[in-house]
């Protein structure tokens, strides 16, 4: 890719904004000029529908997107996580069939990683894929499974060698949720939203095609995943664009992409960054304590963490004095920054922290925000697991003692 600068991308994604931004088309024919224009997800290579921009030319696409308020690509870990792992570890056929049906917003996709034995500790997982001909007979239970209510295909690992070291004898699959033997169930949180599921496969099918990285070699494209999981929670979120969900059970593709951006919708809650420090000093002013020096205090320590975590992520994207680990860094920031967000958030509102809905102070966001915040400490890796493999991979501190990387997955003991 030629040389070329912030300002232009931003200059050209404002001009091709004008031509091809609609709000009464529906939300399929907007992905697919966004997809055609490849400004869906520009850091892939342009040979897979990107522009092969680095991170910090495709930050300028979003942010030009998001100062327009227009709607962004098909959000959703079909975008996040499946499309750069199937580009980095994918056939040219399966990066041909499966990257633009995630780039238009055809397909969403949920990752069937964690079960009810196996989320800390997820190279002990117990889901078979048993060979059956030319396709894997799939049996197993998975949690904690992000929009698998909405999902047309899974990123799913799954035992194929028990005879290895569980390390070694995993394999990663595209798995298509739309087939017998695969029940879907939402679990409810006390958001009141149901962000997460539990999946249960009983004798599903996957063609031998379908297998991502090469069979046993699932280890290695899940920590792909990781790797790029860890960094998105850390880096937070959209830049303000509109969010509508992609796939063909969510119902959104046929709507009018009008109804999904963000001035529409509004900002979810839960996520902190910039637009929080400015909704908090809004707060402080409403209640008439923006003068309370521990309310400017927190304001400026929530500003300052921003901050730090965004020059985390620009480190870690520039690769200049990298240590391997500053995702893990990025997603430990962001837990302890929304822990403080609910702290500081909760001392301006006061009483009204106890209130729920719409009508009360702040409508609703710091309230969502307070319960919220326990679960990024624990969805996409916990912070113990994070503290591990920063201070294992960063530091080079001894590991746990055992020869569980040795020991044949079948003689290793399973959980009571």
């Amino acid at each position: 890719m030629a040389n070329i600068s912030a300002e232009q991308v931003r200059s050209e994604v404002a001009a091709w904004l004008d031509e091809a931004w609609d709000p009464a088309i529906t939300c399929a024919e907007w992905w697919q000029r966004l997809a055609a224009s490849g400004y869906a997800s520009p850091m892939l290579p342009e040979s897979m529908g990107g522009k092969g921009y680095t991170r910090d030319l495709a930050m300028a696409v979003s942010a030009t997107m998001g100062e327009r308020d227009v709607v962004g690509p098909p959000m959703g870990l079909g975008l996040m996580l499946a499309a750069p792992t199937i580009a980095a570890h994918g056939s040219p056929e399966q990066q041909a069939t499966y990257i633009p049906r995630i780039l238009d917003g055809t397909d969403a996709w949920c990752q069937l990683f964690s079960e009810p034995g196996a989320g800390s500790d997820l190279a002990g997982l117990g889901t078979k894929a048993e060979l059956d001909g030319d396709e894997y007979v799939i049996t197993g239970q998975k949690v904690w499974t992000s929009g698998g209510q909405h999902a047309d295909w899974g990123m799913l690992l799954a035992r194929t060698n028990v005879d290895a070291p569980k390390h070694q004898g995993i394999s990663y699959f595209a798995f298509h949720m739309h087939q017998p033997g695969v029940e879907v169930r939402p679990l409810r949180e006390m958001t009141g939203r149901a962000m997460f599921n539990e999946v249960f496969i009983d004798e599903a099918r996957v063609p031998v095609a379908n297998v991502i990285g090469g069979l046993n070699n699932g280890w290695a494209v899940a920590n792909t995943t990781l790797m790029v999981e860890r960094a998105s929670i850390g880096g937070g979120g959209g830049a303000g664009l509109g969010v509508a969900l992609p796939g063909s059970i969510a119902g959104h593709v046929q709507r009018r992409v009008g109804e999904f951006t963000a001035s529409h919708t509004g900002t979810a809650a839960g996520s902190v960054g910039g637009n929080t420090v400015k909704m908090f000093t809004a707060l402080a002013r409403q209640t008439l304590c923006i003068d309370d020096p521990i309310v400017r205090q927190g304001i400026a320590e929530l500003h300052t963490l921003t901050e730090l975590n965004k020059l985390n992520i620009m480190r870690a994207r520039s690769g200049q004095g990298s240590t391997g680990v500053e995702g893990n860094l990025a997603k430990l920031l962001l837990t302890h920054t929304l822990r403080r967000a609910r702290e500081i958030g909760n001392h301006i509102i006061g009483a009204q922290g106890m209130l729920w809905g719409s009508d009360s102070l702040s409508k609703g966001a710091v309230q969502e925000l307070t319960v919220f915040s326990p679960g990024p400490a624990i969805y996409g890796g916990t912070d113990q697991i994070q503290r591990n493999i920063a201070s294992e991979r960063g530091l080079g501190l001894p590991k746990e003692p055992g020869d569980f990387r040795t020991t044949p997955y079948r003689e290793l003991p399973k959980n009571g």
